[in-house]
Parts: C-alpha cells; sequence; structure tokens
C-alpha cells in the first residue's frame, strides 16, 4: 500500500509540474503575440494591402483564399457544436469510454483508462465464462483483479439449459466441452486469487444473460450479450460513477442490474473446497448442496491461468 500512496504522490507531483509549464508557456506566448501586433499592423496597412490592391491576380487569389479559409472555419465551428452537443449527451449518461472492435488504437485507450482503476478495492463481474474477461493472460482486467481485495463473480453454469442454449447459437467451435473448460480455467484462476488473500466469492446463473457487467471502484464495463454473436465482439461501454449526482448516468442502473442477480436466492454459491454448488434461502441459511456437474475430466494446458506471484499477472 505504501508503494501505491508513493506512485500516486509521485504522479501529481509531475501533474502539477507540467500544469505550471503549460501555464508559463501559455504566458510567455500570449506577450509575445501582444508586443508584436502594432508591428504586423503596421506592415499589413503600408505595405503588404497597397501592394495587394495594386495586383488583380493576386487580389483575386487573396479572395479565393478568404472563401476557403471561412468554409473551413464554418465546418470547424460546426463540428465543434457538434461535439460539444454529443459531448452534453455522454455527460448526462456518464459514459467515459465506447468501442466497437479491437484495434490497437481503441485497446490503447482502453488501458489507459484501466490504469484509473489498479486500485480499486472492490471488483463485481457477471459475464459468461470469465475467461476473456480475467482469466486470459491477455485479458486488460487481469491485473487490476488482482488489486481489488473483495471480488464476487457470477458465471453462466456449463450444465444449464442456458449454457446449452447459448453454445449452440454460437460458431461451431464454441462446444459444451470448451465452454465448461474456459469455466475451469476461471475457477483455477480464481481459487489462486484467494491463495493471496483476496476475499473471493463466485455463483452460477442458469439462464442467458442479456448483459456482461463489470464494475472495478467508481467504473462499470458494460457489453450486450446477443444470441449467436461472442461476447468479445461486441460494443463495449464504460460508465463512471457521477459521485455529486448518483442518480445521474446509467452507472447505478446497472450497478443495481449485477446486485439483484446477486441477491437472488436462487443463485448458489460455489465452495472451492468441495467443489459444490451451495444453494441458500431469502435469509442466507444454507438449505442444500449439490456437487457442481461442469467440470470437465482434464483442462488443456492452453487455459490454464498463469501462477499468480504478488500482485503481478
Amino acid at each position: 500500500m505504501s508503494q501505491i500512496a508513493l506512485g500516486l504522490g509521485d504522479h501529481r507531483w509531475w501533474w502539477g509540474l507540467r500544469q505550471i509549464a503549460l501555464h508559463v508557456v501559455i504566458t510567455l506566448l500570449a506577450l509575445g503575440i501582444a508586443f508584436s501586433l502594432p508591428v504586423v499592423a503596421q506592415y499589413i496597412l503600408y505595405q503588404w494591402w497597397p501592394r495587394v490592391a495594386s495586383d488583380t491576380s493576386l487580389l483575386l487569389s487573396l479572395e479565393i483564399s478568404l472563401a476557403g479559409s471561412l468554409v473551413v472555419l464554418f465546418n470547424m465551428w460546426r463540428v465543434a457544436v457538434e461535439n460539444r452537443r454529443k459531448s452534453k449527451v455522454a455527460d448526462t449518461a456518464a459514459l467515459v469510454y465506447a468501442r466497437h472492435g479491437a484495434g490497437w488504437l481503441s485497446r490503447r485507450r482502453e488501458r489507459r483508462l484501466i490504469r484509473k482503476v489498479r486500485t480499486a478495492r472492490d471488483a463485481f463481474i457477471m459475464t459468461l465464462t470469465g475467461y476473456d474477461t480475467f482469466a486470459d493472460a491477455k485479458s486488460p482486467l487481469r491485473e487490476p483483479l488482482q488489486s481489488a481485495y473483495e471480488i464476487r463473480v457470477m458465471l453462466l453454469n456449463p450444465a444449464a439449459h442456458g449454457a446449452e442454449k447459448r453454445v449452440s447459437s454460437l460458431p461451431e467451435e464454441v462446444t459444451q466441452q470448451s465452454y465448461a473448460e474456459e469455466v475451469e480455467a476461471s475457477i483455477a484462476h480464481l481459487m489462486a486469487l484467494r491463495t493471496l488473500g483476496k476475499n473471493v466469492t463466485l455463483k452460477f446463473y442458469d439462464h442467458e444473460p442479456f448483459w456482461k457487467v463489470v464494475v472495478l471502484g467508481d467504473y462499470l464495463w458494460v457489453q450486450y450479450c446477443h444470441s449467436g454473436f461472442e461476447v468479445k465482439d461486441q460494443p463495449e461501454y464504460v460508465f463512471v460513477l457521477n459521485r455529486n449526482n448518483p442518480r445521474l448516468g446509467l452507472f447505478v442502473p446497472f450497478y443495481v442490474h449485477f446486485l439483484e442477480h446477486w441477491n437472488d436466492a436462487r443463485h448458489p454459491r460455489f465452495d472451492f473446497d468441495t467443489r459444490e454448488l451451495v444453494y441458500c434461502d431469502d435469509r442466507g441459511r444454507e438449505v442444500r448442496r449439490m456437487r457442481y456437474a461442469g467440470a470437465m475430466a482434464s483442462t488443456p494446458a492452453l487455459l490454464q491461468p498463469r501462477p499468480l506471484g504478488g500482485f503481478s499477472p
């Protein structure tokens, strides 16, 4: 924790230094422009304009250039107004990031955003297998998850009818076997996080979901689970909590959506020690246990998560 605080202190110090340097540069530039205005005005009025007025070709070129400049400036003003309108809409929805596709530029922006939530204490995840979300070594959310203390995860039970329906709608390379193997890799990764002292809780649900939701601190990732398409190929939206007005934006509605499913007594908790599904009543009292039936006999080495050491992926 001391290293994290020290890193945040260094970041604030450099940020403050950059702000001071920027203000100094702007002030010097403004002074330079102010002192050069009389000289520039004298040159235009007494040397440049008489020469242009007496030359027809030069005057025509000036008129064309001025017309073109006005068109460009008008278009820039229109684009600025449109961007400002879109910015207000995004602020109202508390939308801070969105992407469609996996281009290197969008991934770079997402990694820059994730740097802001590396020290998030809580992580709440509702997804399908969890492999692309946190178990895969290439997942951008893998590192922030290792820094969180309380981790709540909900996955689609591979043995449920909802999983069978979901798999049947996907391309042929996605099978019940591969789906269960990805879930096993996610369970193994969560067990490794438990060995680091994390408070990890895993629950399973049976129905085909509408949304994939990931909450890290004040940021929330959302993707629509479109039938027939893999979630990783769907557009991704990131919302931030508006602390001044929590009712403003879509962070709270999706967060409540996760909590409603998490507190639903129909969704059993996974016991990591006995590999059993624990069912509880509305008061949280255990009523029965069932053997987890989604496990495969073996998990390919490709899906085995890398060992965790400290807080490094």
